[in-house]
């Protein structure tokens, strides 16, 4: 691995990281591991294979998009996403 892909793994890492913190999908992750009668490994297996293809399909999307539209206007159209998801959350709370 090159100094550039070292760089992109952490920022990846810290940022799916980052944003599974406190998500509702970590919510249910512990509700399945709190039943006593469950597997703690099989939950953390069904949980680590969940996020494995969730990831699998935004890198594959990612790269389909990126090759019909720029990475900038790429970017704007993610941060008009994620204000638009802010926006209804607040609008519902």
């Amino acid at each position: 691995m090159t100094t550039l892909e070292y760089k992109v793994l952490l920022t990846v890492f810290a940022a799916v990281f980052v944003a599974e913190l406190g998500d509702k999908t970590q919510l249910a992750t512990m509700l399945f591991a709190a039943d006593k009668q469950v597997s703690k490994l099989t939950v953390f297996a069904g949980a680590s294979l969940a996020l494995i293809v969730a990831s699998g399909i935004g890198v594959l999307a990612g790269g389909f998009i990126s090759q019909y539209i720029g990475e900038r206007l790429l970017h704007y159209i993610a941060a008009i996403g994620f204000i638009g998801i802010g926006i209804l959350t607040l609008l519902r709370a």
